[in-house]
């Protein structure tokens, strides 16, 4: 389930943080939590990984040039695949209003057949 997002049309340590901010506030039972990414900057800063720590939740990092280790939010490139790649955007707003109404869509309310044909967050309801 994604949890939380951010946009920008730059990479800032601001667009991390406040994603971890609404994710804190959305979720308050987060000790233990495994948070996976890849190796970005911003998830190898102190401050990062402290707020992290404070909220009792494990850091995992992929290794290098290993897609592998990061499947579950590779595999979300399905949001290309099902919706971005027919569209020619002509201005940013466009491009950011159309991510997130596919992803209300997806955890909310397309169905995986992984979850037993329950959307993400229906599936999370049942199993919390």
């Amino acid at each position: 389930e994604i949890i939380c997002y951010q946009m920008n049309t730059r990479p800032t340590y601001n667009l991390v943080g406040e994603m971890l901010k609404h994710a804190f506030k959305k979720h308050k039972k987060l000790k233990g939590l495994l948070l996976h990414s890849d190796q970005g900057w911003h998830y190898q800063m102190k401050h990062y990984q402290r707020q992290l720590e404070q909220q009792g939740i494990l850091q995992s990092m992929s290794r290098k040039v290993n897609f592998l280790d990061n499947a579950l939010i590779e595999n979300f490139g399905i949001l290309k695949s099902e919706f971005s790649y027919a569209k020619k955007y002509t201005c940013v707003k466009e491009l950011e209003t159309d991510i997130s109404g596919y992803i209300d869509y997806y955890i909310n309310n397309r169905i995986n057949l992984k979850l037993n044909n329950k959307s993400p967050v229906k599936h999370r309801a049942l199993v919390a």
